[in-house]
């Protein structure tokens, strides 16, 4: 079905994952207002749907609940270096009061919460206009465009593979008692976003350029998470995927994607990921019937 988390949900569940939210700088920044909206009344609406159907309640939160942060890894206990009227605000801050509310809730009403603090993840089925660093890189070498990295591109990221981050997430859920606490979730192995930049441009064959350009407001310089507390409580859970392989994989579904018939069906492909509607759309394309408009009208529904 599909909701707007904004507004009350009334269905019978065993368990929520709330992971609704756009996670990339250019789609939250879009429209900041609702992005809040999303993150604070959207966790409100599910914690009471959970707490009438006595639901387990998952959250997928942030390593942006740190900020750009002055305790490097980032642990559980680190509380985070936020500009509260920034950019970026909208973001950090709604994930952030969402914390909060998943924890009043649980001291408060009894509702049985897992907080995730999910760290950077990428894979097959990203958009290819998602905004994202791994994304925006593999698009550009694939099209031949400059490489855009932000400042000296000396600042670090930590690539969690998207099926490492799901299982972890499945486990989080299934685990019988996670403490008092979130849980970060994601790749403790570190590179700077140069580094990346070329591992990209050397898996693609590229012979794009890198280009600089300024660094934006409050992006961070530092990320990487201290993941004891995952493998403690989640049998050992760790991420189990090189970056070069998961790069790979990632690389060999935008080549896929990008060598679609036209443009609106490798849009329906990556917001639908199924195999018929994108079959329909590529057809519609290609004979110009009515079928693209019905297929993305669905879409935008």
């Amino acid at each position: 079905m599909r909701h707007d988390v904004v507004n009350p949900l009334y269905v019978e569940v065993d368990r929520i994952f709330n992971l609704a939210c756009p996670a990339s700088p250019l789609h939250y920044q879009y429209d900041p207002v609702h992005t809040l909206k999303t993150s604070v009344m959207g966790a409100i609406n599910m914690l009471g749907l959970a707490k009438r159907a006595n639901a387990r309640i998952l959250q997928a939160s942030t390593s942006e609940v740190y900020g750009d942060p002055v305790e490097h890894p980032q642990a559980e206990t680190y509380w985070g270096n936020v500009n509260p009227i920034g950019l970026r605000s909208c973001y950090d801050e709604g994930k952030r009061c969402a914390e909060t509310l998943f924890f009043d809730y649980k001291r408060r009403e009894g509702v049985d919460i897992r907080v995730a603090r999910i760290f950077n993840t990428y894979g097959p089925c990203m958009h290819p206009a998602d905004g994202r660093v791994v994304s925006n890189f593999i698009v550009q070498a694939l099209r031949g465009e400059p490489i855009t990295v932000y400042g000296d591109g000396s600042q670090t990221r930590s690539f969690c593979y998207v099926d490492d981050l799901v299982e972890g997430l499945i486990r989080l859920m299934d685990s019988p008692e996670v403490g008092d606490g979130p849980v970060n979730l994601g790749n403790p192995t570190e590179f700077t976003v140069l580094e990346l930049a070329e591992t990209v441009l050397r898996l693609t064959g590229s012979r794009s350029p890198i280009v600089r350009k300024p660094l934006p407001s409050d992006d961070p310089r530092q990320r990487r998470p201290q993941i004891d507390r995952a493998r403690g409580l989640l049998g050992g859970w760790e991420p189990r995927t090189p970056l070069e392989e998961g790069l790979r994989a990632t690389i060999a579904y935008f080549r896929t994607v990008l060598g679609a018939p036209a443009p609106r069906a490798t849009l329906i492909h990556s917001i639908e990921r199924e195999a018929e509607p994108l079959t329909t759309a590529r057809h519609a394309v290609a004979n110009g019937t009515e079928t693209l408009r019905t297929v993305t009208a669905n879409r935008d529904a």
